[in-house]
């Protein structure tokens, strides 16, 4: 019979290339509201070299108490009009960093930042896992473009949908 040697006690996770959050002048930034998490986005989502605006891009901005930004997690990038993330790759990297909220931020790559009906039903889930998870859901934050006048972001708590 094989014995196995016991677990390590302590896993430390990292990702290789990744930069960390003090690299960003932006990381002491309290993103305590939609226009914060737009800010954030533009600043530091969407001038990362690997962004492509034409697909869309799932992010979970991690928030300490003081509502700062301890890291970002790019959850997934999809097509030009859809991305599919599941809880546990939204939240997994959340619960290893502890943090005490996480706001999620999409972009529309067509510049219209109305949620679908498929944006609704995922804040919906995101919103009943991190209740269960006693994390919190601080907002989902659809970005677009304020070109011809439009809102440049869809806020789920702003609208009263979160």
């Amino acid at each position: 019979m094989t014995k196995f040697s016991p677990l390590p006690l302590r896993v430390v996770i990292n990702r290789v290339g990744e930069p960390t959050p003090a690299q960003y002048s932006a990381s002491r930034i309290p993103v305590d509201s939609a226009e914060a998490a737009y800010r954030f986005w533009l600043d530091v989502v969407a001038s990362a070299p690997d962004f492509e605006p034409e697909k869309e891009h799932l992010v979970a901005i991690l928030l300490d108490t003081k509502l700062r930004p301890m890291a970002f997690h790019l959850v997934s990038t999809g097509s030009l009009n859809e991305t599919i993330a599941h809880p546990r790759e939204i939240f997994r990297p959340a619960i290893i960093l502890a943090a005490y909220g996480v706001i999620l931020a999409h972009n529309h790559p067509s510049g219209d930042s109305a949620p679908s009906q498929a944006d609704h039903r995922m804040t919906r889930q995101m919103s009943e896992a991190a209740r269960l998870l006693q994390i919190q859901l601080l907002d989902h934050v659809v970005i677009g473009d304020a070109e011809g006048g439009r809102q440049p972001y869809f806020s789920f708590r702003e609208a009263g949908c979160l």
